[in-house]
């Protein structure tokens, strides 16, 4: 299939985050992850991290915001009470200040966080095309490997059972052959020829009485 393929197939359809997906990582556990796979890997961690750091920071600049506005309390009763309030005022504008900072950072990130989603299913997305891409490509390369080895096992099974053939006869013609000199030459002088050969004489045997008990 080509990518156009993938794509369309692909549209629609609700993709996990592959990075957090252990059988993602395992369809490379044989060959390890391909050049092209790598840097689009590297590019969605990053987002996610970033998208993480992001979230923690608006929690602490939240809690941040929260206690600035307890200090801007605790100082409007102060400049009440004291007759020189010039200490209060001063933490007062300070608390101002840092809220309204706070208060843009908070803007910024949530901002950031709005976007960062869709980066983050864009890239998932390249990475699922890319990892659909090495599928198919391994799937047709052990296809074929799948087919010579099944060749290979068929001419093999051929061999063997020729062979066997091959084997029988030949055990059969041994028999034959020690059977017609044992029947010519008689016991004295094929016990002669046993001797001097002896592996081929023991052999013979063995086949025969293996036949025998058949």
């Amino acid at each position: 299939m080509a990518d156009k393929d993938f794509k369309s197939a692909l549209e629609g359809k609700k993709i996990p985050i592959l990075v957090l997906d252990q059988k993602w990582h395992r369809l490379f556990a044989l060959n390890g992850k391909p050049d092209n796979i790598v840097p689009i890997e590297e590019e969605l961690n990053a987002l996610l991290q970033r998208q993480g750091k992001l979230n923690q920071e608006v929690k602490e600049l939240k809690k941040l915001k929260t206690k600035l506005m307890g200090n801007i309390v605790n100082n409007m009763e102060g400049t009440e009470v004291e007759s020189e309030g010039e200490l209060s005022e001063k933490k007062l504008e300070e608390s101002k200040r840092l809220i309204e900072e706070t208060n843009a950072k908070i803007e910024a990130d949530e901002d950031e966080l709005l976007e960062i989603p869709r980066e983050i299913q864009s890239v998932n997305f390249n990475l699922m095309l890319e990892s659909m891409n090495y599928c198919y490509d391994a799937l047709r390369d052990n296809s074929e490997v799948i087919k010579e080895i099944a060749e290979w096992i068929v001419q093999v099974r051929i061999d063997l059972k020729k062979n066997i053939i091959k084997k029988q006869n030949r055990e059969i013609i041994n028999r034959e052959m020690y059977s017609y000199m044992h029947d010519i030459l008689g016991p004295d002088v094929m016990d002669i020829f046993d001797v001097e050969n002896m592996d081929i004489a023991l052999d013979v045997k063995e086949k025969k009485e293996d036949k025998a008990e058949e």
